[in-house]
């Protein structure tokens, strides 16, 4: 009992940790994409439904019920009562029903939306995910580098102010020391509520609180592949769920046109009657038949109700072609753009890490200088707090180019399940942030 509350125990913190735990904890309480399910289940209902006008109808009624009969002009007059009672079959076969055929063009479109819709759903879901992952990861290793700047300043303002009172400091150096302290202190409140709304908005997604997160270990820039934009248009174009949906709209929307347009077609339909009934014309009379008929139904007038239903109709048709118009535009625009800003991510990621690596390198020879006496407290303090700015675009840098990857499959409509394998693959228990530097040390 103890080792499989144990292991219980051991599975839920590995549960907690990465990026595929909380997508797994998104999709089994989002409330939009549960909602995309849903709307595709009633459209699912929606084809049969529509069918059903097609096809055979079979009804039946029964009644049972007393009487007085007062019958004259053919003899004595006749006062009786009696019971009677009738019961019949109906069968009715569609032949024809010109609006019926454009119902089920009308379903099977909205359930072309529907599906398409639940896979924009999927793929929002999979990005969202990964943007307040990411966005956590980002905030805490900010409030990494705000606390680590906040002791390291705190650090050299106490110097400073011991060097004063022995008589060897600078005045103008304390307080500068205590400017930077300040404005550390205060990065390092705004650092501290960031990671707090960061979790709050995974929590929103996954309605669960996660206390431990793989970080991303080392990465290697990746440009898109393939590295051209045509292909991704091409896809957008071709995969993208948002504009699936818009497609299926406006076919649904044309087939509301044809739909009310039919209302003045005519129906053929043939029907047939098995009755029963005794006592309906005179006492103790009992009639069975059998009949089937052909029943034509010509509408003629109904108020102008059909002219009005096909205008409006038609007017739906212009604003769903008008939507298709805006989406087709905004998913160019959204894939060349976030094209581009993957294109852009590599060279950030490089550049960002050779300055944080120039940074360190200028604050340990600035340090080692401060030691000698051969810097200043204003270059420490320069250097360190370009150390700390460089560390922070460092890490914009990093998670952007996953985020930037993510955001380019969305936006061309292949955006996978898969894709966050991949990318959890790339998680590790270790964060990527280097160690603290240390503290200056020394006189001036």
């Amino acid at each position: 009992m103890v080792v499989c509350v144990c292991l219980a125990m051991t599975a839920s913190q590995g549960y907690a940790e990465d990026l595929l735990s909380a997508y797994h904890e998104a999709v089994a309480r989002d409330p939009v994409l549960a909602q995309a399910r849903a709307r595709l289940a009633e459209d699912r209902a929606g084809l049969p439904a529509a069918r059903s006008a097609l096809y055979p109808h079979i009804g039946a009624a029964a009644s049972v019920g007393g009487n007085r009969a007062h019958v004259t002009g053919i003899g004595p007059p006749i006062l009786t009562d009696y019971l009677s009672d009738s019961y019949s079959v109906t069968l009715t076969q569609p032949l024809f029903n010109g609006q019926a055929l454009s119902a089920v063009g009308i379903a099977r479109a909205r359930l072309r939306a529907g599906a398409a819709g639940l896979i924009q759903a999927q793929q929002h879901l999979i990005e969202a995910v990964t943007d307040a992952y990411f966005g956590v990861l980002e905030a805490r290793a900010d409030a990494r580098v705000a606390f680590r700047q906040k002791r390291l300043l705190t650090d050299i303002y106490r110097k400073t102010r011991a060097f004063l009172r022995v008589g060897t400091g600078d005045p103008i150096a304390v307080e500068e020391a205590r400017a930077n302290l300040e404005a550390a202190r205060a990065s390092a409140i705004m650092a501290r509520n960031a990671v707090r709304v960061a979790r709050a908005k995974l929590m929103r997604l996954t309605h669960r609180r996660f206390r431990h997160l793989r970080d991303l270990g080392p990465i290697r820039a990746e440009l898109p592949r393939p590295d051209a934009v045509a292909p991704w248009l091409a896809a957008a174009l071709a995969d993208q769920p948002q504009l699936k949906e818009a497609r299926a709209d406006l076919r649904a929307a044309r087939a509301a046109v044809r739909y009310h347009e039919r209302a003045r077609w005519p129906t053929l339909a043939v029907v047939g009657v098995a009755q029963h009934g005794l006592g309906l014309l005179l006492p103790r009379v009992e009639v069975n038949q059998l009949g089937a008929s052909l029943q034509l139904s010509l509408p003629i007038y109904q108020g102008g109700g059909v002219s009005a239903a096909t205008a409006q109709a038609q007017a739906a048709v212009a604003v769903s072609r008008n939507r298709l118009r805006d989406v087709r535009d905004a998913i160019r625009l959204d894939t060349k753009t976030a094209f581009l800003n993957l294109q852009s991510s590599v060279s950030e990621l490089d550049a960002a890490r050779a300055a944080k690596r120039a940074a360190r390198i200028s604050w340990q020879a600035t340090r080692k200088g401060y030691e000698v006496g051969t810097r200043s407290i204003i270059d420490l303090l320069t250097t360190a707090t370009q150390y700390a700015a460089a560390e922070r675009s460092y890490n914009l840098a990093l998670y952007n180019q996953i985020l930037s990857r993510v955001a380019l499959k969305r936006a061309a409509g292949v955006l996978r399940p898969a894709d966050i394998l991949a990318i959890n693959a790339l998680l590790v228990r270790r964060s990527p942030s280097p160690a603290p530097p240390a503290a200056a040390a020394g006189s001036p």
